[in-house]
């Protein structure tokens, strides 16, 4: 193999690739990327086994075709380092790659190409596309809830199913909160109905970094079978396997009765929960919600720090009520309900809030009470 490319180029895949690369393995090849250089294209692969991702780009020469792998964090920081707009030459031989940019050489070692596992997909038997807008709406309002307690694998993952009308809806819990999104409108599906999936959180990352590469009046390919998904994002593609489990009925959690109507605007709302969590510990960490007649009374008591006490001007009228949350749940929702005014629906303290920004919103969000 002997190509020369672009250096801006190189580093661009390679910084996509290393993201789907574990820097600690105990198989060496998963620390590789594979390079395939032919047809004017270096095709650069990287993969932990669970994620495949591919990517293409444009080389300036190709003299030799061929195949070989080199480590991907290594091969990265070597083209990083190396000088701005310089063209950087790559030469395969006697079980060594020749990196050459400037007048800096390096030799690395390398695996066979041979060796490097593929994940292969399959038929993807439900085919649909979304804008790369809407893609980033339903992961960044849902993934912020992904479980990352290993030992309830089937929540560490985003939940993908067709909800009431066959609407595409996105779901996540820890089990403290819950978000869901449903998309406005019934997702038009190519082939067979779409199964129930959960996206492992590794794959659902490493999708939402590439989104912002991409242009906005492009579109996202997402095959789906019973194991695997797969995203065609640009002149990527990044195939994953699903999280082989049983999301539970999360509606079961949605409270249904809770007749209190806060409206507050969110992002005041959430700088005052920042300020006055600075004196939480991890012994402390709720913040305490006194709701009266067109305010809420923030406060948190430190037996450490003191106590910080902020007022919140709201739109209430019905019965006072105080609560617990946990600070940083709390702002995890408040960071994405948006607009300028959000509804919290509560009943008695030890009841679920239920947060949206107003009736009929695409996403709605649930966070359990804490004891204060």
């Amino acid at each position: 193999m002997k190509l020369t490319i672009e250096r801006a180029g190189l580093l661009a895949v390679l910084g996509q690739a290393k993201a789907v690369v574990e820097r600690r393995n105990t198989t060496p090849i998963l620390a590789n990327v594979l390079l395939d250089a032919g047809n004017g294209f270096l095709r650069v692969t990287a993969s932990d086994l669970d994620i495949e991702i591919v990517l293409v780009v444009e080389a300036a020469a190709i003299d030799m075709p061929g195949r070989i792998t080199a480590d991907a964090n290594m091969l990265f920081d070597i083209a990083r380092k190396l000088p701005e707009g310089c063209q950087i030459a790559l030469t395969a031989a006697d079980g060594k790659l020749a990196v050459t940019g400037g007048r800096a050489r390096f030799s690395l070692q390398t695996l066979p190409a041979e060796d490097f596992p593929t994940l292969i997909s399959g038929d993807m038997p439900t085919v649909f596309s979304l804008s790369p807008d809407v893609l980033k709406g339903l992961i960044d309002k849902t993934r912020f809830a992904i479980s990352t307690e290993e030992t309830r694998y089937y929540l560490n993952g985003i939940y993908f199913h067709l909800g009431d009308g066959g609407a595409l809806t996105a779901a996540a819990t820890d089990g403290h909160r819950l978000a869901v999104v449903t998309l406005p409108e019934d997702a038009d599906l190519d082939g067979e109905a779409m199964p129930d999936i959960i996206i492992p959180r590794k794959a659902v990352g490493t999708v939402r970094k590439m989104l912002d590469g991409l242009d906005k009046e492009s579109l996202v390919e997402i095959g789906v079978s019973s194991t695997k998904i797969r995203f065609h994002l640009g002149d990527a593609v990044l195939t994953a396997k699903l999280i082989d489990g049983q999301f539970p009925d999360y509606t079961r959690v949605i409270p249904r009765d809770n007749e209190k109507l806060l409206r507050v605007d969110p992002a005041a709302l959430a700088l005052a929960v920042d300020r006055v969590a600075t004196i939480a510990t991890e012994k402390t960490r709720s913040v305490k919600f006194t709701v009266s007649k067109d305010l809420v009374t923030l406060s948190v008591t430190s037996p450490e720090f003191g106590v910080a006490v902020e007022e919140v001007v709201a739109d209430y009228g019905d019965a006072a009520i105080e609560m617990g949350f946990n600070a940083r749940y709390l702002l995890d929702v408040l960071a994405q309900v948006g607009g300028d005014s959000a509804e919290m629906l509560l009943s008695v303290p030890a009841v679920a809030a239920l947060i949206r920004q107003h009736e009929g919103a695409a996403a709605t969000f649930v966070i359990m009470p804490m004891r204060v």
